[in-house]
């Protein structure tokens, strides 16, 4: 059995319900990061908590550990309730399971998302260890004959002050396990916490460092072919016909078929494959194709949002509001398709087992629906699938497909192959960047009002761009009346007290494949909103940090993070000369981050020497952690807002290909990033994303500054270097 299969009960089964609790189950012990199975035994306390007879607590975490740190914030939680040494911690991902693992925030599935990982499973994570301490602490209590409320727990170390008797979790892993889970452990308090809020070292650095963690890529099985499939150059085309005879002379080619997505190639390694399809001839079905330019289809979105759409958020009158203003601003705005480009392209590998079931491995950012993505292409019953969440590099939202599409066109090509043998799917770069599922196209149109005092008096915002959620299970939930919630999020309600508002959108669909992006509709609302009052309180004769505190009464976690990120940055003193300081603030995915950009123009670009970031995200359960997400998505949404478009040229074809013309920000152009993190006992809420969204409005109000013109088209080079 390989060390990457499923790890199956052999006592009791899991009880039912995400917090349930799986009582004495022993387990074999995998040692995945050497890829080697070890005979100590490990006994399940709850469907999250394994302890082994070898004194290692093995965290079970339902969320899929692809950099953002849910192995190492989940685990913490678990580590404190138990007093358990950090050394002794382990992680490892749940298997899929829509009931046990599902995420309660984000529509009751399993998935990872919306940066709820944390606000999802704090409490129970926080239930699991403590219930496990508990378990662990009784068993001694009844091998010591003395009463449980003596015995205390530190660093892993069970012990008896009276008696002088003390043991590791080890001795007692098993006789624990047998005992009835107590359902409403004890938690700590704040002031108890000894890892929560101090922050650990990352369960996942040291093998990623040295070579030992395994992603999909390095599962291979037996008599394994390795696939890559060849998909339409335009969106909506299908399979006319195709030749294959060149493409079969290839040595180590082993077979060619139709997909529903395409043609794929088998091949005895990915060499093989990736020539062998090279050497396809494949003739498309275009009467459905996507054939316009993404000039054309920026076009319609702009045309669109001349009138008001579908009413996502108002208030007052905001056209009498806007007739009576003695000063008017009116702003256009258009954003691009973007790529995600994680450095790890999709892959998974699917084969049978023995009993007939399927064993899938990839890097699953939404298992739960992977699962039944490849039940249903195989035909095999929902439980006999087994999704193995791999490590991988990077997502930003790539792999949480609501309709798993890539998982799909695994399992087709596996049955393609005759659902047997066991087959990896392999998608190079090219194939993602030109693959689809992008950010959507969006355009904007803002109209503002000012009174004789420079105040704000009317807000009217439309929207135009395309949902990727319609014919989703997300439909139902995130689409009413003509409203994407995903669309409008961060416009259709601004932390701002404007009297007259409002705020519409048009859906405008098309055949190109989009999905969430980093921060999703803030990446491009978030830039609006901040872009446009920065305008209007300067028209007005406002300071933009007072300016924007004056109007967030009912936003006070947000200006918390405003007025510490202007003490940062030392907001109003002197700058060298040819520099400016831009500010934006975000409220996105329940956190709230303000950003300065100390910004200069090199070459006709902006160049961020630093930027100075205040974020409020509940509970820090690690700030170490919080601070490299808030870095990465500064770096990340800045390599976007200066650099990023994905271009469809003529008759519809992708023009981008590869990082050479899809390129990221380059270490030479990170900034200096300094953040804090803003104390508190709110709840704790994600991290991924909410850095992500203030960074372009930041620098873009730096660099209104300094050339005296808003930036409302991005990518900056293209506006910018027109």
């Amino acid at each position: 059995m390989s060390p990457l299969d499923t790890i199956s009960t052999s006592r009791r089964a899991f009880l039912t319900g995400a917090g349930a609790l799986m009582i004495g189950v022993t387990l074999p012990m995998k040692t995945r990061a050497q890829g080697a199975a070890s005979d100590v035994a490990s006994h399940a306390y709850n469907a999250f908590v394994r302890v082994g007879t070898d004194n290692l607590v093995t965290v079970i975490v339902k969320h899929i550990e692809f950099g953002q740190g849910p192995w190492t914030g989940l685990a913490t939680l678990v580590a404190d309730e138990m007093d358990a040494a950090w050394g002794q911690i382990r992680a490892e991902h749940a298997p899929a399971d829509n009931d046990r693992y599902t995420n309660k925030v984000s529509g009751g599935m399993q998935i990872t998302g919306g940066s709820t990982a944390m606000a999802d499973s704090f409490l129970l994570m926080r239930k699991a260890g403590a219930a496990a301490k508990s378990m662990l602490v009784s068993a001694a209590a009844d091998a010591w004959g003395v009463p449980a409320g003596e015995i205390s727990v530190e660093r892993g170390i069970i012990s008896h002050a009276g008696s002088g008797q003390s043991a590791t979790f080890g001795t007692f892993a098993e006789a624990a396990a047998t005992l009835d889970v107590p359902q409403e452990p004890s938690l700590k308090t704040p002031d108890q916490f000894i890892y929560i809020g101090k922050g650990v070292p990352k369960l996942d650095t040291a093998s990623k460092s040295n070579g030992a963690a395994i992603f999909t890529l390095d599962v291979y099985k037996d008599d394994m072919l390795t696939a890559v499939v060849e998909h339409a150059s335009v969106f909506g085309a299908t399979v006319a016909s195709f030749d294959d005879t060149m493409a079969r002379e290839v040595s180590g080619v082993a077979d060619v078929k139709q997909l529903s997505s395409g043609v794929a190639v088998f091949g005895a390694n990915t060499f093989a494959a990736l020539k062998g399809r090279k050497l396809l001839d494949v003739s498309w079905e275009m009467s459905a194709a996507e054939t316009r330019t993404s000039d054309e289809i920026m076009a319609e979105r702009v045309t669109a949002v001349q009138s008001r759409g579908a009413v996502a958020g108002e208030a007052g009158n905001v056209d009498v509001a806007l007739s009576e203003a003695v000063t008017t601003l009116e702003a256009e705005y258009t954003f691009p398709y973007l790529v995600h480009a994680p450095m790890e392209p999709l892959d998974a590998v699917i084969a049978r087992r023995e009993d007939g079931g399927i064993d899938a491995w990839l890097g699953s950012q939404a298992p739960g629906f992977d699962q039944q993505a490849v039940a249903a292409v195989t035909g095999v019953e929902l439980e006999k699938v087994h999704i193995h969440t791999m490590l991988a590099g990077g997502s930003f939202g790539r792999r949480a497909q609501p309709m798993s599409q890539f998982a799909a066109e695994a399992a087709e090509v596996f049955m393609a192959a005759g659902g047997e043998r066991p087959v990896k799917l392999m998608w190079t770069r090219e194939d993602d960047v030109r693959g689809g599922f992008y950010r959507p196209v969006t355009a904007h149109k803002m109209r503002g009002g000012l009174d004789a005092d420079g105040n704000i008096v009317a807000w009217d915002h439309v929207m135009a761009g395309q949902s990727f959620l319609y014919n989703t299970p997300f439909e139902s939930m995130m689409i009413q009346n003509g409203v994407d919630a995903g669309l409008v999020e961060g416009g259709s309600a601004i932390p701002y007290a404007v009297p007259n508002f409002n705020a519409s959108c048009h859906i405008l669909n098309c055949p190109v494949t989009t999905l969430w992006w980093r921060s999703v509709g803030h990446t491009h609302t978030g830039y609006t909103v901040e872009t446009f009052i920065d305008e209007l309180l300067a028209k007005g004769g406002k300071d933009v940090v007072e300016g924007r505190l004056a109007l967030m009464g009912e936003h006070q976690r947000l200006a918390a993070t405003l007025r510490r990120v202007a003490e940062m940055a030392d907001w109003g003193r002197s700058l060298p000369e040819g520099h400016a300081l831009g500010v934006a603030s975000v409220e996105s995915f329940r956190s709230y981050v303000s950003e300065i950009a100390e910004v200069s123009i090199e070459d006709g670009m902006p160049r961020v020497h630093k930027v100075w970031c205040a974020v409020d995200c509940g509970i820090a359960v690690n700030p170490e952690i919080i601070k490299a997400q808030m870095e990465g998505g500064i770096g990340y949404g800045l390599g976007a807002v200066l650099f990023n478009e994905l271009q469809l040229g003529s008759g519809g074809e992708v023009v981008q290909s590869n990082f050479h013309d899809y390129r990221s920000l380059r270490i030479s152009e990170m900034p200096e990033v300094e953040t804090s993190i803003i104390a508190s006992q709110e709840a704790p809420t994600g991290v991924g994303e909410p850095g992500t969204p203030p960074i372009g409005p930041a620098v873009a109000n730096a660099v209104r500054q300094l050339t005296g013109e808003p930036v409302r088209h991005l990518p900056m080079i293209k506006s910018l270097k027109a």
